[in-house]
């Protein structure tokens, strides 16, 4: 939507928001407004950027200090070519774009102004603001206690000292209308728009939503095979070593396969060969002020001794203290669950029936709870453990709550099935409900009967709506719903072998509410140009090893093997380690035989490599020869 110049309105399409703290200097304003809009050439991102004026009905508490940022096309496209960023070439393959041959990029056409998604553009200026570097500056005009050093990120910085309270990009009102209609307003059985999901939330949004259908499909030959295992004679062995077996190849198949589907994808979408950009210092990052080897550039330096010693005599205690409490609770639960059964054997009735299952109720309230505090303080400690990058944070954060959340959620059909409800209502709905209360007391300042979906904000109520919205956190917690839901099913298929139907209706469920939430709960996230699902990967990984432990562990406890083995329990436990370590073998081998990447994506990226060779040695050898000329 172009804007035009009047009315309060900017005469650019806004699309990043910029909130400084209603308290902050004039001077600080001015001086970073500047920063922005100067050139490139002398240290700024020449991005356009204007002040948001009031709104309808405009209070007294509404924050002054809020502006809307944009760019020219013609920015947006150097931007594109400055972070590699991959297009279709007019051949099929991917490349790298530049503004030098954007006429050979299948979908550019006239001045380009449809060439890049509206995901692009708002990645595209959010880097170019967290590259936006101090010159000579000693701090923030107007601010003195906000020091600022040569060559670091001002934004991060003023993020960091809470000048900045938030970036985020702005909805489009039109495109995710289309969009919403197409993802969850209609109930029907089809594939998810992933193309649309990535055209307006970038790859990694869609990657996550491509990984939740492919895990839902891949789960329904489980599911399958489990109704009839449930309904008959589940105590035969010879069925239940098949069922276990099953379950084991059908772990590394899926995650094996999924590499191949994820390859696939990023290919498309053009992250699979794109260079990874240098990473830069988190925000919250501290530490005594030097130089980085790497850059030359000055920046906080912390001993990386220091923090090994915060990771290993504190971290790593708490988790083992947090694993020993999970353990006790599981210990309870098991006892309360005995005392239920107990009861309920001495004397049958519907009571003591229902009574049975208030145990496993109680538990999933209970681990909730736990899981909640565990996760606040895994979260304090990890930024206590002060590390550097973003990437090593998150990193030690999944390995803190994994270790934890595996052990707590040793439980079966009841816990499932609470946990779940209670997981849709408080990632979706509750937080819905919330913001539905705030958007009501917007709407009725300034069209008293209308809601939000009936009337069409101005632009200014429309930001000011936007940033009252709850941010998204990323993938993380949505990421670990689907492995916990994968333990359930690779650990315990065995002994409930209705785990992935349930696992598959929640899927379903969980399709719709996410998109709920991502359209109408939370704010719009930032691309994150994603190539894979990270460090999930070997976390799924890790978890279908487990899985073989498991699986041959139950299978060697059960009456019917033990029967083989009437006198010696040393050689029961020889054969069912033989047998474990034969299907590791056997799951490794798998792993080998199946490439991550299909042959066409490797040949079209080995072509691609040679090209890109072929035309550095045409320039050197050019080079060479205008060098040769000159000195002749």
């Amino acid at each position: 939507m172009m804007l035009s110049a009047g009315n309060g309105v900017p005469s650019f399409t806004p699309r990043v928001v910029l909130e400084l703290a209603s308290d902050t200097k004039e001077e600080a304003i001015t001086w970073l407004l500047s920063r922005i809009r100067d050139t490139q050439y002398n240290g700024g991102t020449e991005l356009l950027v204007e002040q948001l004026g009031p709104g309808a009905d405009a209070q007294e508490k509404e924050n002054p200090n809020m502006f809307l940022v944009g760019a020219t096309w013609q920015r947006l496209l150097s931007g594109a070519e400055d972070l590699g960023l991959f297009k279709e070439f007019n051949d099929g393959s991917m490349r790298a774009f530049t503004c030098a041959n954007k006429y050979n990029f299948k979908d550019f056409k006239g001045d380009g102004d449809s060439f890049l998604s509206t995901a692009e553009c708002q990645y595209i200026i959010k880097h170019e603001l967290d590259t936006l570097r101090a010159k000579d500056e000693t701090h923030v005009p107007g601010l003195s206690r906000v020091k600022l050093y040569p060559g670091k990120s001002v934004i991060r910085r003023l993020l960091s000292k809470g000048i900045l309270i938030q970036v985020f990009p702005l909805h489009e009102k039109e495109e995710l209308k289309r969009l919403s209609f197409a993802w969850y307003k209609k109930v029907k059985l089809s594939f998810q728009p992933l193309e649309d999901i990535r055209h307006y939330y970038g790859e990694g949004q869609a990657l996550y939503f491509g990984f939740l259908e492919y895990f839902t499909f891949a789960l329904v030959p489980m599911a399958l095979i489990g109704v009839p295992y449930y309904l008959f004679d589940w105590e035969d062995y010879d069925k239940y070593v098949i069922f276990a077996s099953f379950n084991l190849v059908w772990c590394t198949v899926i995650l094996e396969l999924w590499k191949r589907c994820s390859s696939s994808l990023a290919y498309r979408w053009g992250t699979l060969s794109r260079k990874k950009a240098f990473e830069e210092p988190r925000p919250g990052f501290h530490g005594v002020l030097g130089f980085n080897p790497v850059t030359g550039r000055q920046e906080p330096l912390y001993p990386n001794a220091k923090r090994q010693l915060r990771v290993y005599l504190v971290s790593l205690p708490f988790v083992l203290l947090c694993l020993y409490l999970s353990l006790y609770v599981m210990m309870i639960y098991f006892l309360m669950e005995g005392w239920a059964l107990s009861v309920h054997d001495a004397e049958p009735t519907f009571w003591t029936g229902i009574l049975c299952f208030i145990p496993s109720v109680l538990y999933a309230v209970v681990i909730e709870i736990m899981n909640l505090i565990y996760r606040y303080a895994a979260e304090f400690l990890t930024e206590w453990e002060n590390h550097r990058l973003e990437s090593s944070y998150q990193n030690h954060l999944v390995l803190k709550v994994l270790v934890d959340m595996v052990l707590l959620r040793q439980s079966l059909a009841t816990l499932l099935i609470t946990s779940q409800i209670l997981n849709q209502l408080m990632e979706a709905f509750l937080p819905y409900w919330l913001q539905r209360r705030r958007n009501k007391k917007m709407v009725r300042k300034i069209h008293k009967g209308k809601t939000l979906e009936d009337q069409e904000l101005p632009l200014a109520n429309q930001v000011r709506l936007e940033a009252d919205m709850s941010t998204y956190l990323g993938t993380f917690d949505d990421y670990l719903e689907l492995f916990l839901l994968f333990g359930y099913v690779s650990l315990f298929s065995c002994v409930y072998p209705l785990a992935a139907v349930l696992v598959v209706l929640n899927n379903i469920t969980e399709v719709y509410s996410d998109a709920f939430k991502m359209c109408r709960v939370f704010k719009r996230p930032f691309s994150d140009p994603a190539a894979n699902i990270g460090v999930w990967q070997l976390a799924f990984e890790a978890m279908s090893v487990i899985a073989v432990v498991t699986n041959c562990s139950l299978i060697g406890m059960s009456p019917q093997v033990k029967a083989y083995f009437p006198d010696s329990d040393m050689q029961l436990i020889l054969w069912t380690v033989a047998i474990e370590h034969g299907l590791l073998a056997f799951k490794f081998i798998l792993t080998f035989l199946i490439p991550d990447v299909p042959k066409h994506i490797q040949i079209n990226l080995s072509r691609l490599e040679f090209e890109s060779r072929e035309a550095l040695k045409k320039k050197k050898i050019l080079e060479a020869s205008e060098v040769t000329k000159a000195a002749q």
